[in-house]
């Protein structure tokens, strides 16, 4: 019984990247198949086979790749591989190994079905015109594709009711894992923190807001300096990107005391988690591991009612829900997110480790897959 591990592509950092990790931890002998693998030494001397994008112009451009990658994930050599666990947000539930048995077996692990092409309200990336040319065909095929899988898992109800809809399927929710221990396991992260990283907390106010993430369009970030002008509370803005200048801008004519601190350690990051008054999350996202990991470290988390957010923030105990298209409503959430302790939120986001992770996907599908794949540890301590 020889399993393979199949992902979109890999890159750096990213919560698909974190799933991959904790998989390829449950297959530790088994091959990675993906498009490309923009980190070569991530997983050290294991196979890691790439497809004929990875030589191509268009691994530079993804959005070019849609029409394409359906017809190169049909073109997998089989090296006896019996079952695939496949990752996926494109189309890497396309895959086929040839020559396969008739018993080959493919489980999926869902993020999304293709925002390109079935969710383009929440991926602008979707209406670039050579994708929106070639969706109506790829909805037909992926549905198809899909129904080759023998089991479906989803990492959230938001993204499980996606799924239902575009393609028939039903699905197991498993949330993607987050690095919950490695937050908890240090109760002050000042400690950890360089003496410049030191003298960036200090000059910061005693009670702000805080937003991190890529500064990209539906981040949404803007809504974050919003709700710190509606409340007259200081804002903190994380993170960098091609939508930083419009950002600024932004704040300098409603916010002015907004602070824009660019690129931080992850040590600094969960320090102003720890050191925030609220966190504000306003994107709709499949699941969410930001708003997790901010909860981890004690911060209440002000999210989207809309999305994968709202099956991990409990609204009035680890902080509240808004209607991020609403300004009264985020202003509202904001003053009930300040009257929750830290405690409940760092016991919430326990649910979410790594290790609930783990057991959940061995249980989905199967233990014995996963010994005969090398895994060494026992089915109760998965």
């Amino acid at each position: 019984m020889s399993g393979v591990l199949v992902h979109e592509w890999i890159e750096q950092a990213g919560g698909a990247e974190k799933v991959v990790d904790c998989l390829s931890e449950l297959m530790p002998s088994a091959d990675i198949v993906c498009l490309w693998n923009d980190v070569p030494d991530r997983y050290g001397s294991r196979v890691v086979r790439e497809s004929a994008l990875a030589n191509s112009r268009l691994r530079q451009h993804k959005a070019l790749c849609v029409p394409v990658a359906p017809f190169v994930w049909r073109r997998q050599r089989n090296a006896d591989y019996t079952w695939a666990l496949i990752s996926t947000h494109l189309f890497a539930h396309h895959a086929r190994f040839t020559p396969a048995s008739p018993d080959f077996e493919k489980l999926l692990y869902v993020h999304t079905p293709a925002r390109y092409i079935w969710a383009t309200e929440y991926d602008p990336r979707g209406r670039n015109p050579i994708v929106r040319l070639a969706a109506p065909a790829l909805r037909a095929l992926d549905r198809v594709r899909a129904s080759e899988a023998s089991s479906i898992a989803a990492n959230s109800s938001f993204v499980a009711d996606r799924i239902a809809k575009s393609w028939g399927r039903e699905s197991t929710v498993i949330y993607p894992p987050v690095e919950i221990s490695r937050i908890q396991e240090v109760s002050d992260w000042r400690t950890q923190l360089t003496d410049e990283e030191l003298d960036i907390l200090a000059t910061l106010p005693s009670d702000f807001l805080l937003g991190a993430s890529r500064m990209v369009e539906y981040k949404r970030l803007d809504i974050v300096i919003r709700a710190g002008a509606d409340t007259g509370m200081p804002t903190v803005i994380v993170g960098t990107g091609p939508d930083e200048m419009r950002l600024r801008d932004y704040a300098t004519s409603i916010h002015p005391s907004t602070i824009f601190l660019g690129r931080v350690s992850d040590p600094l990051l969960y320090a102003l988690f720890q050191a925030c008054s609220a966190f504000v999350f306003p994107p709709v996202e499949d699941f969410g591991i930001i708003p997790v990991e901010a909860m981890a470290a004690g911060a209440p988390v002000i999210g989207n009612w809309i999305g994968g957010v709202r099956e991990t923030v409990i609204d009035g105990v680890t902080g509240a829900l808004a209607d991020m298209r609403d300004a009264s409503s985020v202003k509202h959430a904001v003053h009930r997110a300040l009257g929750c302790a830290s405690a409940p939120a760092r016991q919430r986001a326990a649910e979410f480790s790594t290790d609930v992770f783990k057991r959940r996907v061995v249980e989905w599908a199967g233990y014995e897959r996963f010994r005969q794949s090398g895994m060494e540890f026992t089915y109760e301590n998965a």
